[in-house]
């Protein structure tokens, strides 16, 4: 009998939630020398004993409701409510996009561990018929008259830039060659444009009457873009690479701004490049997503000599920085706090990996990066096993770095800190501002565990800590108290990056585009691990502090990696 034939067996006579997805034949159950069942030894299952399920159409207004917000999330136009999410291209960012979506269109407040237990349609809509309704409050615009308090994000770079004189690990840098005839006034337009639209870019930070840091928003007076023409000049490639180096490296003045740049460069009368800067206390990952496609949406209307085609925004990131103080506080604090406290008690303050040098008694932030790549049958094989054990990629890859962290420092108890966009409110998925958060994932490699248990210990901590990912970083530590040392980064020193957010694709009309490569020289933690699959292999690099470590050091762990992951 096949895993077909099984399947429909039992969906004749189980509800749909209890019908399993796979069958594996054994001769005997594996038993332990006890006569229980060996739960370690049961063989994960494989591509052929998975029962394919024909199509059927989602049922009900909440099947048809997370079919529709599936769709768009994934870009599949067809979902039915036997389809699950993560075997449809589902990742941990989506699934928190999933969550407030649900909230905004039923009203409902799921948990994130709902869906990675339930990520069938059918089987989601049963748990949301139980779910309690939202007691979230609304992010609602506030006066401008009052004074605006800085996010707990913005707030600690703050503080961080009193001690850390104008530190390039906190940059954001990017650069596009563009070729072809550039309307540079549609460009400039567009530019300004942005930067009228988005407060948080014309927003400077300076000290309050109480000692305490305040925002200052300024009136819209256009980008800061500077021109460069190298047309003609001898050494136009490496005065160019100078000046990628110069543009993403100067400093910034909080307290004065922009804290936003760019620096167009003619290279020739069809080709230039073109230089941006942003300081992160007012950017992040996905808002460069967010500048990328606003961007190309005005530079093509004002190229066609057409009117600015976004819509208005309705909060502003000041708004979400009153939004977050006034709801962080007093018994929701201390309930999300409680969760952290328990999960970073007893952690260890130091990751005590085998430097090549003395740790300095303070952090400089010089860095560099090694490149990694997985090739295709690397990264078939581990998205293969992410299915078989119920993991997404992401939480994978986390299992193999700590893994990987364990046995070169010798510890059993490994804290890895986690970006994640925290954009878990729908109203503030349009808006430029740093709102990402950095989650420290606890793993425990004690026993040693076998694979199947590390990335079931992994998966459990992972969905447990993005459950509680509202909590800034900033208020984790106030409240675990770790031992503070201004020679290492609190709670954790290592990272793991996985680049999921929307990119944004750039479309300048008829303009053809490069990137251009803007070197990394600073880093904000001893090592950085970061990933991104695209076009079906796992690519990135291993960002480390050149104060610890030789480069010769990094490409060999970063060989190590790739064989553990094998």
């Amino acid at each position: 009998i096949g895993a077909e034939e099984l399947r429909g067996h039992l969906a004749a006579r189980l509800p749909d939630y209890m019908v399993p997805s796979a069958y594996v034949h054994l001769e005997r159950l594996p038993l332990t020398p006890n006569g229980k069942l060996d739960r370690k030894a049961l063989p994960a299952p494989e591509g052929d004993a998975y029962a394919a399920q024909a199509y059927a159409s989602p049922q009900g207004e909440t099947e048809e409701a997370i079919a529709r917000i599936w769709s768009e999330l994934l870009g599949v136009e067809r979902i039915g409510r036997h389809d699950n999410f993560f075997a449809l291209g589902g990742h941990s960012l989506l699934a928190m996009q999933v969550v407030s979506r649900l909230r905004q269109a039923l009203g409902v407040e799921l948990a994130l561990a709902v869906l990675f237990a339930r990520p069938v349609i059918s089987e989601l809509a049963a748990s949301l018929a139980a779910a309690a309704r939202s007691t979230l409050p609304e992010i609602t615009p506030v006066g401008r008259d009052e004074v605006l308090p800085l996010s707990f994000a913005q707030q600690r770079l703050w503080f961080l830039s009193r001690f850390e004189e104008a530190s390039t690990a906190y940059h954001i840098a990017g650069g596009l060659r563009l070729i072809g005839r550039l309307e540079r006034e549609a460009l400039v337009r567009a530019l300004d444009r942005i930067v009228a639209r988005h407060e948080a870019l014309r927003t400077v930070f300076v000290q309050g009457d109480d000692g305490m840091p305040v925002q200052r928003i300024a009136a819209a007076a256009g980008f800061a873009l500077s021109d460069h023409d190298l047309c003609g000049a001898a050494e136009a490639a490496g005065e160019l690479q100078r000046l990628v180096a110069v543009e993403a490296t100067a400093s910034f003045d909080l307290e004065r701004g922009p804290l936003i740049r760019g620096r167009l460069v003619r290279l020739a009368s069809y080709e230039h490049v073109l230089l941006l800067t942003m300081h992160h206390i007012v950017s992040d990952g996905w808002s460069m997503g967010v500048l990328t496609r606003e961007l190309g949406a005005l530079y093509r209307a004002f190229a066609h000599g057409e009117a600015d085609p976004l819509p208005p925004l309705a909060i502003q990131y000041g708004d979400y920085a009153v939004w977050q103080r006034r709801w962080l506080s007093g018994e929701v604090l201390a309930r999300r706090g409680a969760y952290w406290k328990e999960a970073l008690s007893g952690a260890p303050a130091l990751l005590e990996l085998p430097w090549d040098r003395p740790r300095p008694a303070e952090q400089d932030h010089a860095g560099a990066v090694v490149p990694i790549r997985l090739d295709a049958r690397l990264t078939e094989a581990l998205k293969a096993l992410s299915h078989r054990h119920g993991t997404t990629l992401y939480m994978t890859l986390l299992a193999g770095w700590a893994a990987l962290l364990s046995r070169l420092s010798g510890q059993e108890d490994v804290v890895i800190g986690s970006p994640v966009a925290n954009r878990g409110r729908a109203e503030i998925d349009g808006l430029i501002g740093f709102f990402v958060n950095t989650l420290a994932v606890r793993v425990d490699l004690s026993g040693p565990p076998s694979v199947s248990e590390l990335l079931a210990r992994v998966k459990a901590q992972t969905v447990a800590a993005q459950e509680h990912q509202d909590l800034p970083f900033e208020q984790v530590v106030e409240l675990v108290q770790p031992s503070r040392s201004l020679s290492h980064a609190p709670l954790f020193q290592a990272v793991l990056v996985w680049q999921n957010l929307p990119a944004g694709r750039l479309d300048l009309g008829e303009l053809r585009l490069e990137a251009v490569e803007v070197p990394r020289v600073s880093a904000q933690f001893d090592l950085t691990l970061s990933l991104a699959e695209t076009g079906g292999t796992i690519s990135g690099g291993l960002e480390y502090a050149t104060a610890l470590f030789d480069r010769e050091t990094i490409e060999r762990w970063v060989g190590y990696f790739v064989r553990l992951l094998e």
